[in-house]
């Protein structure tokens, strides 16, 4: 990737970073504007809920985006899977909409690895429009001869699937960088971590699921 297309990346990145962030952050500055000049003590005491939902969905996003798109300062190489699985439990939050079920061995994945699970389900929560169950997956997988390599699968199935199949072309890194936008960033970020480390990502859409897959081979 050239400096010029890496910076585009970023670009994109930070937009929808600021995408997801702005409905959250402004519920927070409409809640506080009610505030001000609501005087009835039940307003007010609802007031102090949606400040409260929306500062913990600011605060559940950020902690998610810190990972999934950052440097994750804090974390050495490899990342406990029990924070990557707090995080997708929090974006998919406790409407009872989506099921997750887990099925991650080990205690810790490396650091690309779950920066990979992490954007994937993401993915996958994005194309339940009309709930479902989100499937995770992975392991640390090693070798006889001392290699490893990570992998994840993401299984998205539920009574509509809504899957935009220029996110599907990133990751598989056929589509021109001319035409991503800050919709398929993530999913491009996706195909230069896998590519950088010798993988490769899959995907495979059906009438209800979508499957994504990812083998990331470690050093």
């Amino acid at each position: 990737m050239t400096d010029t297309a890496a910076l585009d990346l970023a670009s994109l990145l930070a937009s929808r970073l600021c995408h997801d962030m702005l409905s959250p952050v402004g519920a927070l500055s409409n809640g506080l504007e009610l505030l001000r000049d609501e005087k009835d003590p039940e307003m007010r005491r609802r007031c102090f809920e949606l400040l409260e939902q929306s500062a913990k969905s600011s605060a559940d996003k950020l902690k998610f985006f810190r990972l999934a798109f950052g440097a994750a300062g804090g974390f050495g190489e490899m990342v406990p899977v029990a924070e990557a699985r707090e995080l997708i439990a929090a974006l998919i939050g406790d409407s009872g909409r989506i099921e997750l079920n887990w099925a991650v061995a080990g205690e810790t994945l490396p650091k690309a690895a779950v920066k990979t699970l992490l954007n994937l389900a993401a993915i996958g929560i994005e194309a339940l429009v009309r709930g479902g169950t989100l499937e995770v997956g992975g392991e640390l997988r090693r070798s006889e001869a001392g290699g490893a390599s990570s992998e994840i699968v993401i299984r998205a199935a539920g009574p509509r699937i809504a899957f935009d199949e220029t996110i599907g072309r990133a990751l598989d890194g056929s589509l021109p960088p001319a035409e991503l936008s800050s919709r398929t960033a993530p999913a491009a970020m996706l195909h230069q971590l896998a590519a950088s480390a010798g993988g490769g990502l899959q995907w495979h859409l059906g009438d209800d699921a979508l499957v994504m897959g990812a083998v990331l081979p470690q050093g």
